[in-house]
């Protein structure tokens, strides 16, 4: 229960006096009782108020309810009708779970709002039911700074099945980096250095992923068919892929070699922020493209920007691997992009 001690005069009610309505019953046929109800002033004398919001009780003061000009000032200025029950409660048919941080707002013009974006929702919600506009603002500041903050924690999610991956994919609103590594897919031996440079790749995920944390979604698959590959998703669907291994003849058997290529993974990675939304200015996207941060090129014509957007979406859309070359003995392998 919410109350509010207070030894100040209660306001002039002349015109702000609030209607309560009193029960007069009369028997009606088969001595079934009806209740009809009459609003009447609440005596100008009265400074507290009983209020019943969805069964959680509250006491409060008139001169609470009608500081501000909000829908609770009207509900208590005459303007809009009230009901009670039978003890004098004043019914208000509403959710009384942040009833108490309605009050509190009212008393003193701000209050600490709850951590969680859930209950700050809620909040938000009642403050637009009641109409108090400098509380719906401070809710909507916070939601705002909440969406901002970045998650401390970097997530993982590893991949368990195809249909896990596509879920994942396609219900994620941020670009996706997966990287598939399986060293037990290779049926030949590794070149001298496959070991290192797979190793490479995992450490630059994980540099990525921290690098990128709360705006690009990064996932592992250690199930699939490949040793090594990259794959870059936007809005639900693949849109580039860099393999990182290929077939040599380097002796008389055919040796798995394992690259590193880490400019064009970072490349990929810069590319598929295009796909973020709502886009973030990134300093290395902006110095990787040459571009300035502020976008000083200067204001661009009706339909300029959607038409650049398309051609980079193009561009990037073409598939990038290194081909398997499957040369006989004595031919180097060529790597074709």
């Amino acid at each position: 229960m919410s109350a509010e001690a207070t030894t100040d005069s209660s306001p002039s009610l002349e015109n702000c006096a609030p209607l309560v309505p009193t029960q007069h019953r009369r028997d009606g046929r088969g001595g079934v009782s009806e209740v009809t109800l009459d609003l009447k002033p609440l005596n100008p004398s009265s400074k507290y108020v009983k209020l019943n919001v969805g069964g959680s009780l509250h006491y409060t003061t008139v001169q609470t309810l009608t500081k501000q000009d909000t829908m609770l000032k009207a509900m208590f200025s005459g303007r809009m009708e009230v009901l009670t029950d039978s003890e004098g409660w004043i019914l208000i048919d509403r959710s009384g779970r942040h009833f108490g941080t309605i009050l509190n707002y009212l008393r003193d013009g701000s209050v600490s709002l709850p951590e969680s974006q859930r209950e700050l929702e809620e909040v938000l919600c009642e403050a637009r039911y009641y109409l108090i506009q400098g509380l719906v603002e401070d809710c909507q500041l916070a939601l705002q700074q909440k969406s901002e903050a970045y998650d401390p924690l970097c997530h993982i999610p590893m991949v368990t099945s195809p249909k896990e991956e596509q879920q994942i994919i396609s219900r994620c609103s941020k670009p996706v980096v997966k990287l598939l590594h399986n060293r037990s897919n290779n049926k030949y031996s590794y070149t001298s250095n496959s070991d290192d440079n797979l190793l490479k790749n995992i450490e630059l995920f994980d540099k990525l992923a921290l690098r990128f944390n709360g705006r690009v979604l990064f996932i592992k698959d250690v199930l699939g068919d490949e040793i090594c590959c990259w794959s870059f998703y936007g809005q639900g669907r693949k849109i580039a892929e860099v393999c990182c291994t290929s077939i040599v003849y380097a002796t008389e058997k055919k040796q798995t070699k394992v690259e590193f290529p880490e400019a064009r993974i970072f490349e990929e990675t810069l590319n598929i922020l295009i796909y973020e939304t709502p886009r973030v200015p990134d300093k290395a996207l902006l110095e990787a493209t040459g571009g300035v941060a502020g976008g000083g090129g200067g204001p661009l014509r009706a339909g300029d920007d959607e038409d650049g957007r398309e051609h980079r979406v193009r561009r990037i859309h073409v598939r990038r691997h290194i081909m398997h070359d499957e040369r006989p003995h004595g031919h180097q392998a060529v790597f074709k992009d």
